[in-house]
């Protein structure tokens, strides 16, 4: 009886925990408030326009031919690179996770990079190559190969959380590997898939760089010539009205389908090293897909840029030099994922510690972002900036990093919101109950706790923008000149030999953060699942 008296004692202590942390911390609420409103300025650019315009001249606009083209390619691009990225992710993860792969840290790694080349290196380094690789066919290989990591980094962690004894149960009742791995393991790992296609699908629905190269017309491009070349900014804002409503679909659909499943594990003391399956005969033909998956994910990109550069062919022009662009990245590559980070992390505790129907709505609402082409929000931010600012900050490098911030919040969000989840709020209680104010159990317990996580989410915000390119073309100050920028300049003039340095440095700078990445997401949710 003395443990139940016990923890009858604790029992008010509980309670008035419990109400503390339920109770609506009314300073990261407003702070998150905040961060979306910053967030939602491009939607209120894209409204404010559509009215200057006129509502019925933007709807004929809309209701173009046109228009029903761009969605047919934009929807039949989307399902199927999400569709070979969910298998392409969700086999790797399994394989390094699940299987006594050999050099599985190697592989861990080396299919985590791709993600960090930007979309139009992986396009610039196969159609260079090939004038195969154009239109539908080319956008399907080329989009594959450069987001399918987004569904393998969590997949790979919900794998290593997932309760071996499930499976273990599972064959114990008689159903063999492919009936165990079908209605357990992706069971288990359905939510991590799930969220891992619904960035997959939000990023193509964005992309640009790598259509135009490869001539594969989407809302993306069109918009940028309707301001281009055109001229037509109330076009672009109602051809971006269809492309964000299309994000507005797929979260939605994302809600209905993830439900409120997740993955546990029976009990609080039952975490335990899963015991790897053996490939067996497998092994080898195992081995050569991850090295053939590599090798178009990395190898060609590399390979072409290395081919161009000791080529040297096409027409040479004046430039910015590799040095000059690589610090400008750096700055404001880092100064973004700097703010994005600060913004996620009162919008990730108010989620994750409060919880609740405003703070899904909030956080739910920031990933529609990633259906705002990069072009659009430029267009917002330049577009305030002229008619309440009277120019000021116009094509200044602290404009240019807000539009970073606000294009990969979502990202910052993702490694914040996990650092979080795992944090113990045990410890603030505790330093709560010794006098320490919110402040300082901020600064001296909180921070060190999310720490990880914050570094996590710097660099997949500074991966972003390091390669990020139709918002730089039209924010980036005059006379200066980023790696992606300078990139594209001379792959627009079919100037090859100076663009492969430039692909290049973007790919051995990038490579950095993703071992980062990749060794951060390995460690989550535990260690104990490592093999011995």
């Amino acid at each position: 009886m003395a443990p139940v008296a016990g923890e009858r004692a604790q029992a008010p202590h509980d309670v008035a925990v419990a109400a503390r942390r339920r109770a609506p911390s009314w300073i990261l609420l407003i702070l998150s408030l905040m961060v979306v409103v910053v967030l939602a300025a491009p939607l209120i650019f894209l409204l404010i326009e559509v009215r200057d315009a006129n509502w019925t001249t933007v709807w004929h606009l809309i209701w173009r031919p046109l228009t029903w083209m761009l969605l047919w390619n934009t929807i039949r691009l989307t399902v199927v690179v999400t569709i070979l990225c969910a298998i392409i992710g969700t086999l790797a993860a399994w394989c390094v996770e699940c299987t006594d792969l050999p050099f599985r840290r190697v592989w861990a790694v080396l299919v985590v990079i791709p993600f960090a080349i930007p979309d139009f290196v992986i396009a610039f380094g196969w159609a260079s190559l090939s004038t195969r690789v154009q239109g539908f066919q080319g956008a399907v290989l080329v989009m594959t190969l450069a987001v399918y990591p987004l569904v393998y980094l969590p997949v790979a962690a919900s794998l290593r959380a997932a309760d071996p004894g499930q499976e273990e149960a599972a064959r114990s009742l008689g159903l063999g590997r492919l009936q165990t791995f079908v209605r357990v393991t992706l069971r288990q790992a359905r939510a991590a898939i799930l969220g891992g296609s619904l960035v997959v699908t939000l990023l193509i629905l964005a992309e640009y760089g790598a259509f135009e190269i490869l001539g594969f017309r989407t809302f993306t491009t069109q918009i940028f010539i309707e301001l281009q070349q055109s001229f037509s900014v109330a076009g672009a804002a109602g051809l971006s009205l269809v492309l964000v409503a299309l994000g507005v679909i797929v979260l939605l659909g994302d809600v209905v389908v993830q439900g409120r499943g997740r993955v546990v594990r029976t009990g609080a003391f039952a975490q335990r090293a899963t015991r790897r399956h053996a490939l067996g005969a497998w092994r080898l033909p195992v081995l050569a897909a991850f090295a053939a998956l590599v090798v178009l994910a990395l190898g060609v990109p590399v390979g072409s840029s290395i081919y161009w550069m000791f080529a040297r062919q096409g027409v040479g022009i004046a430039g910015a030099s590799l040095a000059s662009a690589g610090a400008n990245t750096a700055v404001y590559s880092g100064s973004a994922a700097l703010f994005a980070t600060a913004m996620a992390l009162p919008v990730a505790l108010y989620a994750v510690r409060y919880g609740g129907r405003t703070a899904r709505i909030l956080e739910r609402g920031t990933f529609l972002v990633l259906a705002v082409p990069g072009v659009v929000i430029a267009l917002a931010l330049s577009y305030f900036t002229e008619r309440y600012a009277g120019g000021f900050g116009y094509q200044s490098a602290a404009l240019l990093v807000v539009a970073y911030a606000i294009l990969f919040f979502p990202l910052a969000l993702v490694g914040v919101r996990a650092s979080v989840t795992y944090a113990p709020v045990g410890l603030e209680e505790a330093a709560r109950s010794l006098g320490s104010g919110r402040l300082a159990v901020f600064r001296r317990v909180t921070l060190p706790l999310v720490g990880p996580g914050l570094a996590a989410a710097f660099c997949l915000v500074f991966l972003a923008a390091l390669t990020e390119l139709t918002a730089t073309l039209l924010l980036i100050p005059t006379g200066a000149q980023t790696l992606s920028t300078q990139f594209w300049a001379y792959e627009k003039n079919l100037s090859y030999g100076q663009a492969a340095p430039f692909a290049l440095v973007i790919i051995a700078v990038a490579a950095i953060p993703s071992y980062v990445i990749a060794r951060y997401f390995d460690r989550l949710p535990a260690r104990a699942t490592r093999s011995k």
